[in-house]
């Protein structure tokens, strides 16, 4: 029979369209159903339109079913694609714009810190929700592949109290693997080893990541049997928009010897170390991209895209359909996963699972993420080991910040909630525990409507936050837009660049777009060299 896939959040036109081409690039998947639903009945009548145009342009049987009752669209599936941004941009404006009046300032705020805490509390208990709608309805052994972000502490809730096989995907090796493959391609230029006109792509050098979801760590990397890791600081620091764009994962790879998969902005608000004082936050970020560390970078290029998207539609319809072939498949994880479960072709990719006993020094039941195989026998994944120490000091603390976060989602426990802002890295290297307090209390009271477990804590949370501001022992709050607050710009002034604007609306992983330059032609370099099953 046809597969069903549902697909939570459809309304996201990056994903919903991305996904929806790789997985029917897959000649075994071309009669698939794709169930899409999404709480916007008026985004995902846009996404619709151009899925059902697509698959049409490319003569496939594959059919698109949408719907607002998600329970129905889950009904009878065979996998469940979680890509939801819970709250929307609303609730993600108070994630970065509360906490820099307490001076904690953000590049993304989707993962750890103040910002991806409170995402956490409102994503787990809808996240908990749809696996009950699973358990329920969906085909027995339905697998619950998860894009929403906090990545980690979502599948981790999942797995422990959700009672769903969850896998989470992320695209940040993909991104790292391209940057140490671009440097080792300089490198073996300027030694001789390579021709001038040579290229090397990804498929050329051999790695193992591991650790924690935007805490990955390239232990090991071989190209032509060479060991590529003793020394890979002096190789990357030799590319001179590396120097510029990621003096944070520099900085780091030169203290810890290894190298981090995420991107400048995303690791420097991980670690207590980069952007806990104002006036020297720029000494660490470019502003060449958001990507880079701009405060609140995410913000802008996600609210952009939406208001362009809006605006752009009828231009979007009018447009080529995209041709669904493996050159123009992408790199994401989770049509590759389907396909290797299905037809039985091997994938290797990175995916985020339960630890148990996989990374010995990382606690059994946290999520981590390394190296899997993927076939019609299942998901295989591989022990590695200890990470290297410094490594593992790092992913142990944002850890326990996922845990608590998790498990206060899970329960509505407030103080549990403020012991994990406490402990978090940046926010308890600019913050003070009276500061951490009232910060979450705001927090929860900006973010009241999609926080149903903390109802009945909402109305205290409001009355300590009044009591302070009545006697005057509310701590100080700082007046600022953050270090590097870049414009957001009005359709208006998008339109002076409408193919930019369009780019960077459909783009499912909007830092892609902007490491253009760091992954060195990496639409060409997939093009021509891609193999389909194996990354």
């Amino acid at each position: 029979m046809p597969l069903r896939i549902a697909m939570i959040g459809a309304g996201s036109v990056g994903f919903t369209r991305r996904l929806t081409q790789d997985i029917l690039t897959a000649p075994e998947l071309a009669d698939t159903t794709f169930a899409l639903t999404d709480i916007s009945q008026h985004n995902m009548d846009m996404v619709v339109q151009l899925a059902r145009r697509d698959i049409a342009a490319n003569g496939l049987p594959a059919k698109i079913e949408a719907t607002t009752d998600r329970r129905a669209a889950v009904a009878g599936a065979d996998y469940v694609i979680c890509m939801i941004r819970q709250g929307g941009l609303e609730a993600f404006q108070t994630d970065i714009d509360i906490p820099l009046k307490y001076g904690v300032d953000q590049c993304v705020g989707d993962t750890l810190c103040a910002g991806g805490l409170m995402y956490a509390q409102r994503t787990i208990p809808a996240m908990l929700d749809f696996c009950k709608d699973i358990r329920e309805v969906a085909r027995p052994g339905a697998l619950l592949l998860n894009y929403s972000n906090p990545m980690a502490m979502n599948t981790w809730a999942c797995n422990k109290y959700g009672g769903v096989k969850t896998i989470g995907l992320c695209h940040g090796v993909q991104g790292a693997h391209w940057q140490i493959t671009r440097a080792i391609e300089q490198w073996a230029k300027s030694e001789g080893l390579l021709g001038q006109d040579a290229r090397l792509t990804r498929h050329d050098v051999d790695v193992v990541f591991a650790g924690i979801n935007h805490q990955t760590w390239c232990i090991r990397a071989q190209w032509q049997g060479m060991d590529m890791i003793p020394g890979l600081y002096e190789k990357m620091a030799a590319v001179e928009d590396f120097r510029r764009d990621e003096k944070v994962r520099l900085d780091v790879l030169r203290r810890f010897g290894y190298y981090s998969t995420e991107s400048n902005g995303h690791l420097s608000e991980y670690l207590p170390w980069y952007r806990k004082r104002t006036d020297e936050i720029n000494d660490w970020i470019s502003l060449t991209s958001w990507i880079n560390g701009e405060t609140g970078g995410y913000l802008r290029v996600c609210t952009e895209g939406r208001h362009w998207f809006e605006t752009d539609f009828p231009n979007w319809l009018s447009q080529e359909p995209p041709k669904f072939t493996p050159q123009n498949r992408s790199e994401e994880h989770g049509s590759y996963i389907i396909e290797g479960l299905e037809t039985g072709r091997i994938y290797r990719g990175h995916f985020n699972v339960v630890n148990d006993n996989h990374i010995t020094n990382l606690p059994n039941g946290c999520v981590i993420e390394i190296p899997g195989y993927v076939d019609r026998n299942g998901i295989a994944m591989p022990v590695i080991g200890d990470l290297p120490l410094a490594c593992a000091a790092t992913c142990s603390a944002s850890v326990r910040v996922q845990e608590m976060g998790m498990e206060a989602a899970v329960r509505g426990d407030v103080t549990l909630l403020k012991q994990a802002m406490l402990h978090d890295p940046l926010v308890g290297a600019v913050c003070d525990p009276e500061e951490v307090w009232q910060m979450t209390d705001e927090m929860l009271v900006a973010q009241a409507q999609w926080l149903p477990q903390y109802a009945d804590h909402i109305p205290a949370a409001r009355q300590r936050l009044a009591d302070a501001e009545a006697s005057g022992t509310r701590v100080r709050l700082v007046q600022t837009q953050g270090a590097a607050r870049v414009h957001t710009k009005t359709v208006e002034e998008m339109g002076a660049s409408a193919a930019e604007a369009r780019a960077n609306a459909q783009a499912a992983d909007k830092g892609k777009m902007t490491r253009a330059a760091d992954l060195v032609n990496v639409e060409a370099a997939e093009a021509e060299e891609r193999e389909p099953v194996g990354v």
